[in-house]
C-alpha cells in the first residue's frame, strides 16, 4: 500500500472542500411576510482528478468550484499546494502538499 493510501484512508468524508475548508453554512429562509425558517447554504462539491507530476499519477479530491478555479491558475496541484500556506489548507492537503514536497527533494 502507498504512503498516499495510507494516509487517506483513514479521513472521513463530509460536505466541505479539501483544500479550501469551505463548510456548510446555514441561515434562514425570509418570506414576503417575513416568516422566517431555516435552511443550509451547501458549498459547490466535485469530485476531481489532477494530474500530479511529481507523484507520477492522478489524485483524487473534492473541491468547491472556486478551488479548481484557484488550483488551474496556480499552475496545477504541485505548485499550488508547495506555494500555498500550511494554515490555509485542509487536512488532506496538507498531507499531500509533505508527500508532494518529499517527492520534490528527490
Amino acid at each position: 500500500m502507498t504512503v498516499y493510501k495510507r494516509i487517506f484512508r483513514e479521513i472521513v468524508m463530509s460536505r466541505r472542500c479539501e483544500i479550501t475548508g469551505k463548510a456548510v453554512l446555514y441561515g434562514n429562509n425570509v418570506s414576503h411576510a417575513n416568516n422566517k425558517s431555516s435552511r443550509r447554504f451547501l458549498p459547490n462539491l466535485q469530485n476531481v482528478s489532477f494530474l500530479s507530476e511529481s507523484l507520477n499519477g492522478m489524485v483524487k479530491l473534492r473541491v468547491t468550484a472556486s478551488a479548481i478555479r484557484c488550483i488551474e491558475a496556480g499552475g496545477g496541484i504541485d505548485s499550488f499546494l508547495l506555494n500555498t500556506s500550511s494554515s490555509k489548507l485542509g487536512k488532506k492537503a496538507t498531507a499531500l502538499k509533505k508527500i508532494v514536497s518529499k517527492k520534490q527533494k528527490v
